[in-house]
């Protein structure tokens, strides 16, 4: 049997696979893994019957996916630059499908822990596709491609609520895990029938130490932003996680600057263009993130608040799917401006957009047609800026670390969106209402959110002002290619955009 790990897509064909049905192919698989990530959250009120454990227990089942998807996205980049992006892409969503199934078929925490975390372990997917295409894709198509790929991650969150709530509804909870495995296996398939290995790679020996070193970094940071609250926020142990992942960053980047094939290579991280377009990820996270978290409590809330609308989970989601599919109609038009003025002006403008929506949020939350109108506007801006992060970044770094410094941008995403529920968790739980004897977030808890989410989008934009508005061409050597050792020819510069 050939080795599918291995062997290139088409390899045995003439024509060249076609640039659109790659780009649909990984969008899809990027979509699939994002819509995983939101999967669980109909049942999360319900887990601590459905597994026999704990309310605090039941929260690692969501706190497990976050784990593994920080730890893995930067060492599947770095790995993919290294033996084949494509092979990463097919082993990241391997593990999908097996955690899964070890979900679909579990009736207790441990192994649904564990299937929660190989399920975050797939997050790879989406930088690893961003990387593929500038390899395969002709110049043409990358800009257009690389938007609706990065644009995937909000897609599957703003269309996977509304799936899993009408599975959750009508079916066996399990059935929302068995959905996961048939999308994975139908995007995996697609992918080894479509996609062709790139045949761009770095060589070289992986940074055991380096991986090792980030990993535990990652794992202190965002398990203190993401427990801090159940924890308290004053505690030893949220305090300790804090010092511990400052001091094992700092002495992981110690590392990584003396080291001659360092995981992440921190010079061209530091590049200005590199470092801002990451400080604006951070920022960009958090604006996404602070919409999906009021929106959904705030269409549940009781209409007798006087503010609350009374609304079912699927309503929720289903507000909220408009803003995934502007993320994608939104593409193409972000494309063409980072085509004509460069993506600094895409991002700056996504800023703006995403800053207005919130605005307008403050004066707009009271029927369930301004929360669409709003949430689209906000997607809209969110597909501008996810649009010009891929570009700006590939156009300051090396084809051959394309997959590497492409997940740390995606990682940089998922901080901030951490960031931004531990500080809606700290607002809403200190921002209360009596409602029948329970406190529940009160209307200017829900405001101050959403103002907060526009001051990031406004943060975004400072931050955009100073990314340099075009960098010059990179030469690119020749590398020899690690399997064969044979030269692999690379383009002179990298592809402008």
């Amino acid at each position: 049997m050939p080795d599918l790990l291995a062997q290139p897509a088409n390899s045995g064909k003439s024509l060249p696979p076609n640039p659109n049905v790659i780009t649909a192919v990984l969008a899809f698989a990027g979509i699939v893994i994002a819509a995983t990530q939101t999967l669980v959250i109909p049942i999360v009120p319900k887990l601590p019957t459905l597994l026999h454990a704990s309310a605090s227990d039941a929260t690692w089942a969501v706190t497990a996916t976050l784990l593994a998807a920080s730890v893995a996205t930067p060492i599947a980049g770095r790995l993919g630059d290294m033996y084949g992006k494509r092979r990463m892409l097919v082993l990241s969503t391997a593990l999908l499908l097996a955690g899964s199934v070890l979900c679909a078929v579990s009736d207790s925490l441990p192994p649904m822990v564990v299937g929660r975390a190989l399920q975050g372990l797939s997050a790879g997917v989406v930088p690893l596709g961003l990387s593929l295409m500038r390899d395969e894709l002709p110049a043409e198509k990358l800009t257009t491609a690389t938007a609706v790929m990065s644009a995937s991650i909000g897609v599957g969150a703003a269309l996977g609520l509304p799936l899993a709530a009408v599975i959750a509804d009508n079916f066996d909870w399990h059935a929302l895990f068995w959905t996961s495995f048939s999308l994975g296996a139908i995007g995996l398939a697609l992918v080894l029938l479509v996609v062709p290995e790139s045949e761009v790679r770095t060589g070289g020996r992986f940074d055991l130490v380096g991986g090792a070193g980030l990993a535990a970094g990652l794992v202190c940071l965002m398990l203190a932003i993401s427990k801090g609250g159940d924890w308290e926020w004053s505690s030893s142990t949220t305090l300790g996680l804090f010092t511990t992942a400052v001091v094992v960053l700092a002495l992981w980047g110690l590392f990584e600057l003396r080291v001659s094939q360092p995981l992440v290579d921190l010079r061209t991280t530091a590049r200005r263009q590199v470092l801002l377009t990451n400080i604006a990820s951070i920022t960009f996270g958090f604006s996404m993130f602070a919409t999906s978290l009021v929106m959904p409590q705030l269409l549940q809330m009781p209409t007798q608040t006087g503010y609350g609308l009374g609304r079912s989970m699927l309503t929720a989601g289903l507000v909220l799917a408009p803003q995934g599919l502007m993320l994608i109609l939104i593409a193409s038009a972000s494309a063409a401006i980072t085509k004509t003025r460069g993506p600094k002006t895409t991002l700056m403008i996504g800023a703006v957009i995403v800053a207005c929506g919130y605005g307008l949020s403050l004066v707009m939350m009271s029927e369930v047609w301004q929360l669409i109108v709003i949430s689209c506007i906000i997607g809209a801006g969110i597909g501008f800026a996810y649009g010009a992060m891929p570009a700006l970044i590939m156009d300051a770094v090396d084809t051959s670390d394309t997959a590497a410094a492409n997940s740390l941008n995606t990682l940089m995403r998922a901080i901030g969106s951490s960031v931004a529920s531990a500080v809606a968790g700290v607002v809403l739980t200190g921002m209360t209402t009596d409602f029948v004897g329970q406190a529940l977030p009160s209307e200017n808890g829900f405001k101050l959110v959403m103002a907060i989410g526009g001051a990031a989008a406004l943060v975004s934009l400072a931050v955009a002002a100073f990314i340099p508005r075009r960098s010059q061409p990179i030469t690119v050597e020749p590398t020899r290619h690690s399997i064969t050792g044979s030269a692999v020819p690379m383009n002179g510069t990298v592809p402008k955009t």
